[in-house]
């Protein structure tokens, strides 16, 4: 079993910039394909950015394209997501999810996901 641990959330103003960070807690054996989700209450988990095992493929939500950038470290399977011009709709808990492998038809689907993070929450005041 493969832990992830999120951090770099918090309270930041309309306008403002984050960059969460996630990592295994352990040594991994294989690089994932890196992914984020987000969830607010009352609302389904939805996917945010993912980034394939490379790093040479990257995906985005239509909501945060042009905003938000998705890196990754690929020798620690620790993956990044620098959230600029942040939005009080951008408010909720963001998971970090790893899997074996992705494409253009499952990367923003909760299935093709093996591991998830705890969660780190994203606040954004108006």
């Amino acid at each position: 079993q493969v832990e992830f641990v999120e951090s770099g959330g918090g309270l930041v103003q309309a306008g403002g910039s984050l960059r969460l960070a996630c990592a295994p807690s352990g040594r991994t054996a294989i690089n994932y394909a890196m992914g984020w989700f987000r969830r607010t209450p009352g609302k389904e988990r939805e996917f945010v950015a993912v980034a394939s095992w490379s790093g040479g493929s990257t995906y985005y939500a239509d909501s945060v394209k042009g905003r938000f950038t998705i890196s990754r470290a690929n020798a620690m399977n620790t993956v990044y997501l620098q959230m600029n011009s942040l939005k009080p709709e951008d408010k909720a808990v963001y998971y970090c999810a790893a899997a074996f492998s992705i494409n253009s038809r499952t990367y923003s689907t909760d299935s093709a996901y093996a591991y998830w993070g705890q969660g780190t929450q994203v606040t954004v005041s108006s």
